[in-house]
C-alpha cells in the first residue's frame, strides 16, 4: 500500500493518547457504544498519566458534543453532514483541546492535523488545519455568546451548558422554573464525579477504603470516594466493596429504614447488582434478586459473591432470571420490594456523558408505561403492610411524580425524614418523595417513592 503524499520535510507525530481517544470517539459516535466500555481496553496499555488524559479527551467531547458541533459549523461555514464522520470527531477533539485543556494554539493545530493525517489520510489535513485555526480565533465563551444571541432563555441555556433542550426543559419542570438553580444543576452535570465506592455491609468497612486513600462519603455509612481505578483496591477485587453512586446508597438506606413486616425481601430489577449487595447485607432474611436479562443476572450474582447463599441464622439469597411484569412468585410474598426501574438515565449524565446526545426524548413515555407496570407488579408482590420502594435514576416528571402518584392500593409514605442528615432531599413537586441532585448533593439525580401496601 502506497504511503499518503505529504509535503516534503514535514513528518507526522504519532500520539498514542490522541489516537486512542479518536478510536474511542469513533466507536461511541459511529457504533453507539458506551464510553466506559470502550475506554477500558484502550487505556490498559497506557501509563496512568496518559490514561487520565485519554479519558478526559473522550469524556470532554462526549459531554460538550452538541455545543462543540454548533461551534464547528459556525467556524467551518458548513454543516457537519458535509464532512467525513471521522473528521468531525477530530474536530471535536480539537475543540476540547482548545477550550477544555487549553494548550498553545499552534500545538492544538499541529496535533489535530497530524492526527487527521495518520488516522484518516493526508487528504483531510487542509480542511482540518483551516477549521481548527478558525476555532482557535475565539474563546468558547465568545463563540457561545454569538451563537446564543437572539435565542429564548431555555435554548440559550441548553447551548451554553451543552444539554439538549428537551433535557433542560425536563429539569426546569422538576425545579419549578428556578432558572438560577437550573444553571447550577447543568453546570454540576458537566463536572465529572470522583468514583464513589460502597462497602458490602457485613463484608467490608469504610475504614479499609480510607486507609487506601479514599474519603468517607458525606451521608452514606457505606460510601467512600477515591480517584483512579477502583480495581486497584483489594476490597473491590475481593468483592467486599463495589462501585456505586452515593445517591443509590441513600435511597436504599431510606427504603430499609421504613418500618415493614418480617419476611423476605425482593429486588425486582436487580441488575447490575449494586443495590442487591446492600440489600443482602442489610436484610434480616431471604433476599430474592430478580433480573430479566441473563447476562445482567450474572452481574448480580457476582456482586453477591462475598455472601453465602445460605448460612446459619440467615436464609441467604437467590438470584433468578425473571420478568418483573410477569411475576415468578406468589402475590403478597415480600415484606420489602425494591423496584429500581429502567429509566432514561437523565440523573446520571455526569457519569455517562455520551448519553445526553442520544435521542431518548421519545422513549420517556414508553419507559413510564413500563415503570407503571413494574410498580403495579411490585405492589402485588408486597405482603399487607409491606413497603415498596420505587426508584429511578431520573428527575423527569413522567418517570417520577406521575408514576409514584399513580399507584393504587397503597399509602404514600413521607420518605425524606428517613434521610434526616441529607438537606433538601424532598422533591419540589411532592415533598413526600425523595429527589437527590448533583448540584445539591453531589450525587446522581435519584428519585425514591416509598409506599405501603394496604392491609387487604
Amino acid at each position: 500500500m502506497r504511503e499518503p503524499r505529504r509535503r516534503a520535510g514535514r513528518s507526522r507525530r504519532r500520539d498514542p493518547a490522541r489516537l486512542a481517544a479518536l478510536a474511542a470517539l469513533r466507536r461511541i459516535n459511529g457504533e453507539q457504544a458506551y464510553a466506559n466500555l470502550v475506554l477500558g481496553p484502550l487505556v490498559t496499555a497506557l501509563n496512568t498519566q496518559d490514561a487520565g488524559f485519554v479519558t478526559e479527551l473522550v469524556h470532554g467531547p462526549c459531554r460538550w458534543q452538541g455545543s462543540y458541533d454548533r461551534v464547528i459549523e459556525a467556524a467551518a461555514g458548513r454543516s457537519l453532514g458535509s464532512l467525513q464522520p471521522a473528521v468531525v470527531d477530530v474536530l471535536r477533539l480539537a475543540c476540547h483541546q482548545l477550550f477544555g485543556t487549553r494548550p498553545p494554539v499552534h500545538a492544538a493545530v499541529a496535533t489535530s492535523v497530524d492526527l487527521a493525517a495518520i488516522a484518516i489520510g493526508e487528504h483531510t489535513t487542509g480542511v482540518v488545519n483551516a477549521i481548527v485555526r478558525r476555532l482557535a480565533a475565539r474563546s468558547l465563551d465568545r463563540w457561545l455568546a454569538e451563537l446564543t444571541a437572539g435565542l429564548d432563555p431555555l435554548a440559550a441555556m441548553a447551548l451554553r451548558y451543552a444539554h439538549p433542550e428537551w433535557i433542560v426543559q425536563a429539569f426546569a419542570d422538576t425545579l419549578s422554573g428556578d432558572d438560577a438553580e437550573l444553571a447550577e444543576l447543568l453546570a454540576a452535570d458537566n463536572r465529572p464525579p470522583v468514583p464513589m465506592l460502597a462497602v458490602r455491609p457485613g463484608l467490608g468497612e469504610v475504614a479499609e477504603l480510607v486507609t487506601a486513600g479514599a474519603e468517607p462519603a458525606r451521608w452514606s455509612p457505606w460510601g467512600a470516594s477515591r480517584p483512579g481505578d477502583p480495581e486497584a483496591l483489594p476490597a473491590i477485587r475481593a468483592g467486599r466493596a463495589g462501585v456505586q453512586d452515593e445517591g443509590s446508597q441513600l435511597v436504599i438506606r431510606a427504603a430499609t429504614r421504613a418500618a415493614c413486616p418480617r419476611g423476605p425481601w425482593l429486588d425486582l430489577c436487580a441488575g447490575p447488582g449494586g443495590k442487591s449487595a446492600l440489600l443482602r447485607g442489610l436484610s434480616p432474611g431471604l433476599l430474592v434478586a430478580a433480573e430479566l436479562h441473563p447476562h445482567r443476572a450474572e452481574l448480580v450474582a457476582a456482586s453477591l459473591r462475598g455472601y453465602p447463599r445460605t448460612g446459619a441464622g440467615h436464609a441467604g439469597h437467590q438470584v433468578i432470571v425473571a420478568d418483573g411484569t410477569r411475576p415468578a412468585w406468589q402475590p403478597g410474598s415480600f415484606a420489602l420490594v425494591v423496584v429500581d426501574a429502567p429509566c432514561s438515565g437523565l440523573g446520571a449524565l455526569r457519569r455517562r456523558p455520551e448519553a445526553r446526545w442520544r435521542d431518548r426524548a421519545g422513549q420517556v413515555k414508553s419507559l413510564a408505561r413500563l415503570q407503571t407496570r413494574l410498580l403495579a407488579s411490585a405492589i402485588s408482590a408486597a405482603m399487607p403492610g409491606g413497603v415498596i420502594a420505587y426508584i429511578t435514576c431520573s428527575p423527569h416528571r413522567q418517570e417520577t411524580l406521575a408514576v409514584g402518584q399513580s399507584a393504587k392500593g397503597v399509602e404514600i409514605l413521607n420518605a425524606p425524614p428517613l434521610l434526616p442528615q441529607v438537606p433538601q432531599a424532598a422533591s419540589r413537586l411532592d415533598d413526600r418523595f425523595i429527589q437527590l441532585w448533583p448540584h445539591r448533593h453531589d450525587t446522581d439525580a435519584m428519585f425514591c417513592a416509598l409506599l405501603r401496601r394496604g392491609d387487604r
